[in-house]
């Protein structure tokens, strides 16, 4: 019987970078689906803030604890299960991979689905101007992370071993994809994300083959 719990959504980003952490360490885990959308917003329920007040997703539960932020609980699972790590231990590669990590953390926001619904609801954008805003900010974010992985990229993000930095990019370009933005222009971001869907834990957390996922476009 597993203690590790995950509180999650199929379709949510750092739901997703959550998920490969776990399937890369062989960890077994409960799947507690959240639906974002489904009655107001699961996440929105009065038992749900009491395990994240923050009123989203991700949340780990571990040993009585429970941890909310995709960043957090990856660390944290990477201290609890080191094996394998997804952090260098060369001091420069490890600042790489977070310096990676937080290019993708710091856009995400703003393609967050309460920071959209509260664009279109709120402030009345309509949709072709919330597509200008999502392309303008990812296309930013991955410009900056192309370039860097031109002098720390191998097979994969720093390197040739998956790391958290990878956990972070593959998410992040299966929303974009959402989202209708372009991201083959990126040959190098391109190259890494078709080796990571070759890995399993890869395919175990892709958001299309969650329990949670809908039917109708559920893959096996």
């Amino acid at each position: 019987m597993t203690d590790l719990k995950l509180y999650n959504y199929f379709r949510s980003s750092p739901s997703y970078r959550v998920r490969i952490a776990l399937h890369i360490k062989s960890l077994e885990f409960k799947y507690i689906p959240i639906h974002l959308l489904n009655n107001g917003g699961e996440q929105n329920s009065a038992d749900y803030q009491k395990i994240n007040p923050a009123r989203e997703v991700p949340s780990l539960e571990h040993e009585g604890a429970l941890i909310s932020q995709s960043v957090a609980i990856i660390e944290y699972l990477d201290e609890a299960f080191p094996t394998p790590p997804l952090y260098p231990k060369e001091l420069h590669r490890r600042a790489r991979v977070r310096q990676l990590c937080e290019i993708i953390n710091c856009t995400h926001p703003l393609q967050n689905l309460k920071v959209l619904q509260y664009l279109e609801k709120d402030l009345g954008i309509n949709a072709d101007q919330k597509n200008k805003w999502l392309s303008e900010w990812l296309h930013r974010s991955f410009q900056a992370y192309e370039e860097i992985i031109r002098h720390t990229g191998g097979i994969f993000s720093v390197g040739d071993q998956v790391t958290a930095a990878d956990l972070f990019l593959i998410p992040q370009i299966f929303s974009a994809q959402r989202f209708n933005i372009d991201t083959t222009q990126y040959k190098l971001i391109s190259k890494i994300e078709a080796a990571c869907l070759q890995e399993e834990a890869f395919k175990q957390a892709h958001p299309l083959r969650q329990t949670d996922t809908p039917i109708d476009i559920r893959q096996n």
